[in-house]
């Protein structure tokens, strides 16, 4: 049997240098060595979140590497997760990085898997996936759910203006008030999850706190209106660490049905385009049949899909 040490990056100065340069193998994509310094030089990996399995002769068995933004304290997500193809049981190794980081961020944070549409078809990538899917679930991410992530460009040009909707800045409160009542009803897995352990006001506090922590800016926001003041919904422009992000957006129940998803969405889109962004991504569940067709129609591309694996709520 052979021994096997986990270790952080951050306990073996040479450690780093190890985890970056691991070849690794197997048909889920991986890290470049050039990547990884990018984002611990972006100091969105950092030494205590990246973790290796290593047999007794001091070589690279498995890997872990988390995410999160430059101010984070604590990881936001597993962003690599490799185990060398050679290991007997990968389930039981990747299971031992997963538990050992957890144990010391002191939470368990999501792991997202980047995955080309047709992965379910390819034996290999389906079995890639299986094993780290039961790691993940050994080790406390319970919760699966599969997004599709989309991406617009200048290329698909601009949604065209409805004319139905107006758009204005809100305060904090209304704010609130559009994010409690967009979620009742809502076809976003993660949303109706949470909504089973919390109430509607709660969920949406924890919702403006994220994208007030995300790099875009409050002052993006909008509330969007029918002609005579009512509420139809709400457009939150965001973005990443990398690219403008179409972020967060919903009708009110009573407005759904009539397409003012599509003069949303298009909202957000002409909004990041005027401001430069040659490139606009977003997410949506792939359950979520009525998004994913608004991103259609509004020319935007699906790129790959994202697995996410989370702690239940309900756990």
């Amino acid at each position: 049997m052979t021994l096997m040490r986990i270790l952080s990056a951050a306990a073996d100065p040479t450690a780093l240098d190890r985890a970056a340069a691991y070849a690794a193998d197997g048909p889920v994509a991986a890290l470049t060595a050039e990547r990884i310094r990018e984002e611990l030089d972006a100091h969105q990996f950092r030494p205590e979140w990246v973790w290796l399995a290593e047999d007794e002769n001091g070589q690279v068995l498995a890997r872990a590497l988390w995410w999160g933004r430059a101010d984070s304290e604590r990881p936001i997500a597993l962003d690599c997760l490799q185990v060398r193809s050679t290991v007997a049981d990968p389930v039981a190794v990747a299971t031992g990085l997963l538990d050992a980081g957890h144990a010391a961020f002191g939470t368990r944070p999501m792991y997202n898997i980047s995955l080309p549409a047709d992965w379910s078809t390819r034996p290999e990538l389906a079995e890639a996936v299986a094993w780290r899917r039961d790691a993940g679930l050994r080790s406390g991410l319970s919760r699966e759910i599969q997004r599709l992530r989309y991406e617009w460009t200048p290329a698909a040009g601009l949604p065209e203006i409805g004319g139905r909707l107006t758009f204005r800045e809100g305060s904090d409160e209304e704010f609130l008030e559009a994010f409690v009542r967009v979620s009742a009803g809502s076809l976003d897995q993660a949303t109706h999850d949470e909504l089973r352990t919390k109430d509607a006001r709660q969920l949406a506090e924890e919702d403006i706190r994220f994208y007030l922590d995300c790099p875009g800016e409050r002052s993006w926001w909008r509330l969007a209106e029918l002609p005579d003041g009512t509420l139809a919904g709400l457009a939150v422009p965001s973005a990443t660490p990398y690219n403008r992000n179409v972020g967060y957006l919903g009708v009110v129940p009573e407005q759904r049905g009539k397409g003012l998803i599509d003069e949303i969405l298009g909202e957000i889109t002409r909004f990041h385009a005027s401001e430069g962004a040659e490139r606009i991504t977003a997410t949506t569940d792939t359950t979520n049949v009525p998004m994913a067709a608004a991103f259609d129609r509004a020319g935007y591309q699906v790129t790959e899909i994202r697995m996410v694996l989370e702690v239940s709520e309900t756990a």
